[in-house]
C-alpha cells in the first residue's frame, strides 16, 4: 500500500507561483514514477508532469516553460514548482504513484489539492 498526501495548493494571482508537495508513505521501492495530474471543471484529468525514481522528468507542452517537477527519494516526496501561473492552470492537482515490479502493477492516487489562479 502507498499513501499520497498533497499540499501547497491555494489561491494565487495570475503571474504568481506555488509549490505543490506530495508526500508518499508505505511500500515504495525499486523503479517507480510519480507525477502530477490536474482536472479542471468539465474537463478530463490530464498529466502535467512526471519524474521517475531515477530522476528522468517529463512535462506537458502547456507547462514545460513554467513548471518544474522534482523529487526527494529520501523523503519520498515529489514537488511541482509552478511559476507564471495562468487562470487556465486552475484545477484540482492530483499526485500519482505508479510502478511495475515483476508481475505486480501498482497505481495510487492522492486526494488532490485545489489550485485557483485569479486573473
Amino acid at each position: 500500500q502507498v499513501q499520497l498526501v498533497e499540499s501547497g495548493g491555494g489561491l494565487v494571482q495570475a503571474g504568481g507561483s506555488l509549490r505543490l508537495s506530495c508526500a508518499a508513505s508505505g511500500s515504495i521501492f525499486g523503479s517507480n514514477t510519480m507525477g502530477w495530474y490536474r482536472q479542471a471543471p468539465g474537463k478530463q484529468r490530464e498529466l502535467v508532469a512526471s519524474v521517475t525514481s531515477g530522476g528522468s522528468t517529463a512535462l506537458s507542452d502547456s507547462v514545460k516553460d513554467r513548471f518544474t517537477i522534482s523529487r526527494d527519494n529520501a523523503k519520498k516526496t515529489v514537488y511541482l514548482q509552478m511559476s507564471s501561473l495562468k487562470p487556465e492552470d486552475t484545477a484540482v492537482y492530483y499526485c500519482r504513484y505508479w510502478a511495475i515490479t515483476g508481475p505486480v502493477r501498482s497505481n495510487y492516487w492522492g486526494r488532490g489539492t485545489q489550485v485557483t489562479v485569479s486573473s
